[in-house]
């Protein structure tokens, strides 16, 4: 996948991860459309970076989504590179009696169906380009869940199963799918869960940018590598080490 003169959409864009590829991607010569929920910080971002397009729109929302498409439709008709990067997750320990129904039910929303939403409605256009690609952005939790994380644990592995059908149904097509999978990453999403011991979010788009110039559709970033193969190994042992120390 080349990875200068595209057209692309990051969704959740304005901080952490999506701010970091829209970044780096810009300055490869890229046009970014950048969206998020927050007006003021989706505005901030923007005016950081050049060659970019600010976006209000919610993910979660399906007037927002539709209202995207179709702004995108008619006035980037070029769109190539999609890259699902907006996400929700809450703290929640399964032993309490309220509470858990609710979280999970947000996450699989906007993690998981919210995806599934925006690229149905997005592959007419991005079947009509020459080269395209869609990026999933999930989680080294794909793999096994982390106990403190029960509800985006499980809305990243339905994303990780997700990502693997729509790659083989495309294989054949001019869209190219790919699943980045950081580990803990220094973000604000990510304080509540010791982020400041995570990696910083430009190692995680060096990673994304590297992986499309190759065509590595699964991509690995920083400990997920390891963690990985742990995982082939022993599940059980891969499930300790996630939950050590929480």
């Amino acid at each position: 996948m080349k990875t200068s003169n595209n057209t692309v959409l990051v969704t959740g864009g304005s901080a952490g991860i999506g701010y970091e590829i829209a970044k780096q991607l810009t300055e490869k010569g890229n046009h970014v459309i950048i969206t998020g929920r927050n007006t003021e910080r989706l505005q901030k971002a923007a005016a950081q970076l050049k060659n970019v397009t600010a976006i209000v729109s919610d993910v979660s929302k399906e007037e927002d989504v539709r209202s995207l498409v179709a702004t995108l439709n008619k006035d980037f008709p070029s769109l190539n590179l999609v890259i699902n990067n907006a996400g929700a997750a809450a703290i929640h320990n399964l032993a309490e009696r309220t509470g858990a129904f609710e979280k999970a039910a947000g996450e699989i929303h906007t993690n998981y169906l919210s995806i599934i939403r925006l690229n149905e409605l997005l592959l007419p256009l991005l079947e009509k380009q020459q080269e395209a690609a869609i990026v999933n952005v999930s989680s080294i939790v794909s793999f096994v869940p982390n106990h403190v994380l029960p509800g985006y644990s499980a809305s990243k592995a339905a994303l990780h199963s997700y990502t693997q059908a729509l790659r083989f149904t495309l294989s054949n097509t001019s869209v190219k799918v790919f699943e980045l999978m950081p580990p803990l990453v220094n973000t604000d999403f990510s304080q509540a869960i010791g982020g400041s011991k995570g990696i910083p979010p430009s190692a995680v788009a060096d990673e994304l940018v590297n992986a499309l110039e190759k065509d590595h559709y699964e991509i690995h970033v920083g400990d997920t590598a390891a963690f990985y193969q742990l995982f082939l190994s022993s599940p059980a042992d891969a499930l300790k080490v996630l939950n050590t120390n929480e």
